[in-house]
């Protein structure tokens, strides 16, 4: 391995994250501040990690030493949903890497968070961007911010001669690649000619830090963690949706309003948005399953319900490149509104460059299984087969 990474760290500022991320953790600090957590890493196109373990161990313990700067409190101070008292408790706050387990079970890279909700809640994007970028450096050492530029350029020419200006008009599209990015530097880079030479399609990244130093938006409000953690925190696990849903409208009073639907399945999901909550929330989110077919159920929930769906958001996050973007846009005009995230497609795409698929997901809360039931096949993750057993009977979940 070359000796760079080990001159400094990968991640140099605490809002090197997605926005999600912080969102939540304001979620966490007012409502669960006592909640303690698991998580666990898994590399699901089965590639072999032990030769990056001391490095990846190096720059996790590394993270320890990032402090929230006065400048980045600021920025934060700039948006009215973020409370004074919790952008206190970051200017406070610091990494614990104790928190973090990190070997190998067999063949496999093993990784384990274990801590309060609110202290260790921001190591899955970082420790995931850190695996990324290590193994990227190793295998690709050659590879140059040039090459992910230039790629991304051919993309966009690509488009713009398949498409008329008026077919591209309305196509938003935000960069959502922290986590698999190629490095920090091409993702940056990469932000930078969208916003340069696609402007008016462009709306913002998930990643805090480059968002701020280009003025642009933070795109993001939450994730799964945040409604499989409700599975454990109190309520009637049938009533674990809704209860995620009401908090997150209690701490953010109308702002933030995309929901995000596949932690159950869909179908459970939908169930539970009734009319108080669909008028609350601004949109939804997709994460797995057949885009069209997951499109198609909510607007045909929203029209059951009397809403006018083009009053409401699609979001598309799922393994998205701006030709899939457009084909579903293309299809949901006029329809409903659309808006599209797209991650390793943006951040680490270059030929020759196989990225990475690995997902650190929350397993237990308080001590407790927790799970996500995803509408794609290979996306369930949790450590208990009763539960899941158990979590698709109570939500009659099929299969």
């Amino acid at each position: 391995m070359d000796a760079t990474y080990r001159t400094g760290p990968i991640i140099t500022s605490l809002l090197d994250t997605d926005w999600y991320k912080l969102t939540m953790m304001q979620g966490v600090h007012h409502q669960y501040p006592n909640a303690s957590v698991t998580w666990e890493f898994r590399c699901r196109n089965a590639e072999n990690l032990a030769p990056y373990i001391a490095e990846v161990r190096a720059q996790i313990d590394q993270l320890a030493a990032l402090r929230l700067t006065r400048e980045e409190s600021a920025y934060l101070s700039s948006f009215p949903y973020m409370s004074p008292d919790f952008i206190r408790f970051l200017e406070l706050y610091r990494f614990r890497p104790e928190y973090v387990e990190v070997g190998m079970q067999g063949d496999e890279l093993c990784i384990v968070i274990d801590g309060p909700w609110s202290h260790s809640i921001l190591f899955e994007i970082v420790i995931l961007a850190i695996i990324s970028e290590v193994r990227n450096h190793v295998l690709y050492p050659d590879v140059e911010i040039d090459q992910a530029v230039a790629q991304l350029r051919r993309k966009l020419t690509a488009l713009s001669d398949a498409y008329t200006p008026e077919q591209l008009a309305g196509l938003n599209l935000a960069d959502f690649g922290t986590r698999r990015r190629l490095s920090q530097r091409v993702q940056e880079a990469i932000v930078e000619v969208m916003i340069e030479e696609f402007p008016g399609n462009f709306v913002g990244t998930s990643n805090v830090d480059i968002a701020r130093h280009h003025d642009i938006s933070p795109m993001g409000t939450m994730a799964h963690e945040w409604i499989m953690a409700h599975q454990q925190l109190g309520s009637r696990l049938v009533d674990s949706q809704r209860a995620a849903l009401e908090a997150w409208v209690q701490e953010y009073r109308g702002c933030l309003g995309i929901a995000l639907t596949d932690t159950v399945t869909l179908d459970a999901f939908l169930h539970d948005l009734d009319l108080y909550f669909a008028k609350l929330f601004d949109g939804l989110r997709h994460d797995s399953g057949d885009p069209l077919w997951f499109a198609e159920k909510c607007i045909r929930h929203y029209e059951s319900l009397g809403i006018d769906p083009m009053s409401k958001t699609l979001i598309f996050s799922d393994g998205l490149t701006f030709d899939s973007a457009m084909r579903i846009k293309t299809a949901l005009e006029g329809r409903i509104r659309t808006s599209f995230g797209i991650g390793t497609s943006l951040t680490c795409d270059v030929p020759g460059v196989k990225p990475m698929n690995i997902v650190i997901k929350m397993v237990s809360c308080n001590g407790q299984p927790v799970a996500k039931i995803s509408d794609s096949p290979g996306k369930t993750m949790c450590r208990d087969e009763r539960y899941i057993s158990y979590l698709k009977s109570v939500f009659g979940v099929k299969g």
